[in-house]
């Protein structure tokens, strides 16, 4: 399952919104990545978030597999969505 999703915050996605992030992603049982391009990052992993240099109006994509992929799409779609809860 996939979801596309554009980051708004104007810092990107630097180390709080990554860590916040990440301790959502953690929160899944699903296998989580964030797909930029070519790139593909383990969602719970801050520095394989890091090297992806997600800045604002950069669109990703979340995929998300497993038993609760559906939960853990929407619940990160919407994080993302509301500037990682940050403004």
């Amino acid at each position: 399952m996939r979801q596309a999703v554009t980051i708004l915050n104007d810092e990107g996605m630097h180390a709080r919104p990554a860590a916040l992030f990440v301790k959502a992603a953690t929160n899944f049982k699903s296998d989580i990545n964030i797909i930029f391009g070519e790139k593909i990052a383990n969602a719970k992993s801050i520095m394989s978030l890091m090297t992806l240099g997600l800045v604002k109006d950069t669109e990703i994509i979340i995929s998300a597999v497993g038993i609760d992929e559906q939960t853990a799409i929407d619940s990160l779609t919407d994080l993302v969505k509301n500037k990682f809860n940050l403004h």
